[in-house]
């Protein structure tokens, strides 16, 4: 059966003055999961990524330890909805002092309030797109991603929680908040499988960190 991998990247810089880079926890979380992926035998025959840093070194780092000789497609396709945009679009002027003084909590808060704004069309001034058109996006990005392959082969895609969780519950058919929840609660490096086929596809497992779920990696369960 084919496969899309569908895999977060690894914990990315939060709080640092730039975000889009994968930290040093980061890194091994790809390096843990290219490992896992050997492991198992899987071979992928297509590879892709968003544009941003952070899903291109999450990629890499998986491509490269499992021995690899893909280099992974970027495509914008791929990328997330830029929270900068929305954090600005919601709280408006007060945007840059909250961000300054917000904790991790305080801005999970304010970006999943702004995510429900967003997707009821209810924030006002400059986005860079809609809600329905971050979905459309996203769909096409894993049309193509499967497109032209056969039965029996794998794919990945290096992206990030809000484009799993859009995706997914779009897949599934599931509302708006169904796809902010998934976001949310996506943790670095992990993946979902998507088996697929020219006419369908179907959600097998989501939200999957077993290259993490041992004793002395439990720590390394991150969500940034």
């Amino acid at each position: 059966m084919a496969i899309l991998y569908l895999v977060r990247h690894g914990q990315a810089s939060f709080a640092a003055e730039n975000y889009d880079r994968l930290s040093e926890l980061g890194r091994r979380q790809s390096v843990w999961l290219g490992e896992y992926f050997a492991e198992r035998g899987i071979v992928f025959s297509r590879a892709v990524c968003g544009t941003l840093e952070r899903q291109r070194q999450t990629a890499r780092d998986i491509l490269d330890t499992m021995g690899s000789t893909l280099t992974a497609e970027e495509h914008p396709g791929w990328n997330e909805y830029s929270g900068e945009a929305l954090y600005k679009a919601y709280l408006g002027d007060e945007w840059a002092n909250a961000r300054a003084q917000g904790d991790v909590r305080s801005v999970y808060r304010t970006i999943k309030a702004a995510l429900a704004a967003w997707s009821q069309d209810r924030l006002s001034g400059p986005l860079p797109e809609t809600w329905s058109g971050f979905g459309a996006r996203i769909a096409a990005a894993m049309q193509s991603a499967c497109a032209g392959l056969s039965d029996d082969d794998h794919v990945l895609a290096a992206t990030s929680g809000g484009a799993i969780g859009r995706g997914i519950a779009d897949l599934l058919q599931a509302p708006a908040q169904t796809a902010i929840e998934l976001n949310l609660q996506f943790r670095n490096s992990g993946f979902c499988e998507i088996f697929f086929s020219p006419r369908s596809m179907r959600l097998v497992s989501f939200n999957c960190v077993p290259h993490l779920e041992r004793s002395d990696r439990r720590a390394a369960i991150t969500y940034s």
